[in-house]
């Protein structure tokens, strides 16, 4: 997949191909397309490269320059992604701070807030894990029941998260709780900044199909935070949640699509091999896939188009996450099934292979980041206007 984004800035993509070029090599060259948002494969390398991106200049490239950004405007941030991820470099390890909880603090956060963790994430001195979903309270984060009451110049917060990405290496947590006892599903709600090394908190990594551990529950027990750990306003944290989740739907499926393409074009080669394009039933299958990713770039250009036109992006952003976790499922399916026996051969200690390990990994892309039932209610009520789910 090769784009052009303009004139305007091809002396910008020149400099990131050549910068990506010189210094994707050794160690990190060997790692080129580990890792993901539910794979921790090669964290130690793949934290050395956000050090390496960080002394680059790389991280932030659309963040104010007065917390360490260069500045730039939303084109160049889509070039970054788009050329980084057409070299397959290894998935950034500090990707919660920058693609989520860094633009929330721009958007949302105190000058305070800004100037004391800001510079950090770009300089990958601090990591954060996302304390949102909650046993009961998952893709319903309006269920949220962890607690915050005010006590003199702290909030103390008590209770429990889970399926927190990288939660076992975050150095602090963003945290919706609810700080009004009285209040009921999304009323009432904050969202707090806490401090992980504290006697209150508790993170025990869950290890996954894929043999990861990159997901972890937190227990909250009178943990503690100053009163000013506040992002938005107290009682506003639906707004302020809702905010990051959007942000999380933006352009972030760019270089996720090239990953299932080259999956796709890594399918029709092993295709080629066994001889499964003489059945027609396979064959069709096949195409499907193909066409499935054409589907997913020509929606990510047409959001990308209405995000650099300064619109609102239309229901294609809506459906993307949806469409883009269910075929990627079918298509990891697939690619398994023409593998044969030797597809479900493990190496030695369970190491898994790229497509082995993909296929498991996408059987939580249909869950995290808003399930496909909740995506369905969402586009039926908000898209195309249909009643109201009955709740109970």
């Amino acid at each position: 997949m090769e784009l052009d984004f303009g004139p305007e800035v091809r002396d910008f993509r020149d400099e990131v191909r050549d910068w990506l070029s010189d210094h994707l090599v050794g160690e990190f060259a060997e790692h080129r397309g580990v890792g993901g948002p539910t794979d921790g494969a090669a964290w130690e390398v793949r934290l050395a490269w956000d050090r390496e991106l960080s002394a680059g200049g790389w991280l932030g490239v659309g963040w104010p320059r007065e917390y360490g950004g260069r500045g730039l405007g939303l084109l160049e941030e889509i070039v970054f992604e788009y050329e980084y991820a057409r070299v397959n470099a290894p998935y950034r390890a500090t990707v919660n701070a920058l693609d989520l909880l860094g633009p929330m603090l721009l958007k949302m956060g105190s000058e305070t807030q800004k100037k004391r963790f800001l510079p950090p994430i770009l300089a990958v001195e601090e990591l954060w894990g996302q304390g949102f979903s909650e046993p009961g309270a998952g893709s319903d984060l309006a269920s949220v029941r962890t607690r915050a009451e005010r006590d003199g110049d702290e909030w103390v917060v008590s209770g429990q998260k889970v399926w927190t990405s990288f939660g076992v290496h975050a150095d602090w947590l963003y945290v919706l709780t609810r700080t009004d006892p009285q209040s009921v599903r999304h009323k009432g709600l904050s969202l707090l900044l806490v401090p992980t090394d504290q006697p209150g908190v508790e993170i025990r990594p869950i290890r996954n199909l894929a043999g990861q551990d990159e997901f972890a529950e937190v227990f909250l027990s009178d943990a503690r935070t100053s009163a000013d750990m506040v992002v938005g306003e107290v009682g506003q944290g639906w707004r302020t949640a809702m905010a990051t989740l959007g942000i999380e739907r933006g352009t972030t499926l760019l270089p996720q699509q090239l990953t299932f393409e080259r999956e796709a074009e890594a399918l029709i080669d092993l295709a080629r091999e066994r001889g499964a394009l003489d059945d027609p039933m396979l064959r069709r299958r096949i195409v499907d896939a193909w066409i499935s990713v054409r589907i997913m770039r020509t929606t990510n250009l047409r959001t990308i188009a209405e995000l650099t036109a300064g619109r609102t992006p239309g229901a294609q952003a809506t459906t993307a996450k949806l469409y883009a976790s269910t075929r990627h499922q079918q298509l990891g399916q697939l690619a398994t099934e023409l593998a044969g026996p030797a597809g479900q051969i493990v190496g030695e200690d369970y190491a898994l292979d790229r497509r082995q390990r993909s296929f498991l990994l996408a059987l939580a892309e249909t869950i995290y980041g808003g399930s496909s039932e909740i995506q369905r209610n969402i586009i039926g009520e908000q898209v195309l206007g249909l009643p109201k789910e009955p709740r109970p």
